[in-house]
């Protein structure tokens, strides 16, 4: 018998907010988190903003200075994430009868890259000595994107079924979708999923920009467009986020805090090209439509948001509205829809799972967050993307979907116990 399950922790730092409520603040009151990078030299680079975390200290997240001085920031975000998410469901594992069983705990925190920052710094040490002999004794268990999952399963004697998906721009929503799954079949009673990246380097802004992937616009408060008609790239940011998954029963019979009940999983590729998009939306609409589908949805009955992919890309914007049109007919006018990457930009790896927290916080909270400085709207983008101010209204049904380089759609569907 296939079983329920919900979530019943949350977890997060991002460029608007190192936990849940203030991320959810700033988004309800349209708060940019994009502004200068400060932390490198820009002068020569083409893209000089992006959005960085501000006043993180890892060892508030229950990390000591050794751990952070061997881990890369990817690991180090998602570790924050995780304690925070863990701490929330009151979850641990151990013999205790109040505790989860080891075996049954799993992780899939997920990172598009792994270790960009450590990779960079590595490869350089390479090209000034090819003997190699300063490259760290601890560059590969460093850098490989396994990692943060792997760490944080240490941590908290997770023993159960434990991955790393990497799947660009849809990782962390590719991430919680299968552990849901992996929850809904038996193997395993709870999971820390999510995403976590840190790109906002000099060699990732550059990869980004040169890629024609990246906006050029000087000012940071109006650089993220998604949707509008001046839009031109997106802007890269850091982050992590994690949720905790549980089988219903499980969370019950602990007295867990449950915030939103998962019921679909969407996942497609395009098979079209390697960046771009399928312009006529078929195949990010189907995995729209696998998602309604376990959902329940009906058109009669249900008020759905849907936190979009919404990239600020002149291709994406276009597909994805298209998309949205083949998922749901007439009714997608009906939908309320938000990019929340206007304001915390894309944290690649990391952002499908700190979207799905703003869905669920949506579903929640009777309130739609905005897209902000959607002031000039795309003609061909012409559904309910909540322009610039929050809305209040009575969601029945959230959705996030995510879709990535090399065609991979993702799309997650919650709703209230």
């Amino acid at each position: 018998m296939e079983k329920r399950v919900v979530v019943t922790g949350l977890g997060l730092v991002t460029p608007i907010g190192n936990d849940v409520p203030t991320f959810w603040d700033n988004l309800i009151h349209g708060v940019c988190g994009i502004d200068f990078i400060t932390d490198f030299p820009t002068e020569d680079l083409a893209v000089k903003i992006g959005g960085k975390l501000k006043d993180f200290d890892p060892l508030q997240y229950g990390m000591d200075k050794p751990f952070v001085r061997k881990q890369d920031p990817f690991t180090i975000f998602a570790m924050a994430a995780a304690f925070q998410a863990m701490n929330d469901s009151g979850l641990q594992a151990g013999e205790e009868a109040s505790a989860i069983d080891p075996e049954r705990l799993g992780v899939y925190v997920s990172s598009g890259i792994g270790g960009f920052a450590t990779i960079y710094r590595e490869v350089g040490k390479m090209y000034e000595d090819p003997s190699g002999q300063w490259i760290s004794p601890t560059f590969v268990p460093t850098m490989i994107s396994n990692m943060a999952a792997g760490q944080i399963a240490i941590k908290y004697n997770a023993q159960g079924p434990c991955l790393d998906i990497a799947t660009a721009c849809a990782t962390a929503t590719h991430s919680l979708g299968e552990a849901y799954r992996a929850i809904r079949h038996g193997y395993a009673d709870a999971i820390l999923a999510g995403g976590t990246d840190h790109c906002t380097i000099p060699i990732g802004i550059a990869g980004f920009a040169n890629a024609r992937a990246l906006t050029r616009a000087e000012d940071p408060k109006h650089a993220c467009l998604p949707f509008n008609a001046d839009r031109g790239g997106f802007v890269m940011a850091d982050g992590a986020a994690v949720l905790v998954l549980e089988e219903y029963e499980h969370a019950v019979a602990r007295g867990a805090h449950i915030y939103a009940e998962m019921v679909g999983y969407g996942n497609t590729c395009d098979a079209y090209h390697a960046t771009a998009p399928r312009p006529d939306g078929s195949t990010q609409a189907r995995c729209i439509k696998d998602a309604l589908m376990q959902a329940g949805f009906d058109e009669k009955k249900d008020t759905v948001y849907v936190n979009a992919h919404g990239t600020g890309t002149h291709l994406n914007d276009i597909a994805e509205t298209q998309a949205y049109k083949v998922a749901f007919g007439d009714y997608a006018y009906k939908l309320k829809i938000s990019s929340t990457k206007s304001m915390h930009g894309h944290m690649f790896g990391a952002t499908g799972a700190a979207e799905a927290i703003a869905a669920i916080k949506a579903l929640q909270e009777g309130i739609i967050p905005p897209t902000i400085n959607l002031d000039h709207p795309d003609p061909e983008c012409d559904l309910d993307y909540t322009p610039n101010v929050a809305v209040k209204a009575d969601v029945t049904l959230a959705l996030s979907d995510n879709f990535g380089f090399g065609g991979h759609n993702a799309c997650l569907a919650f709703r209230k116990v």
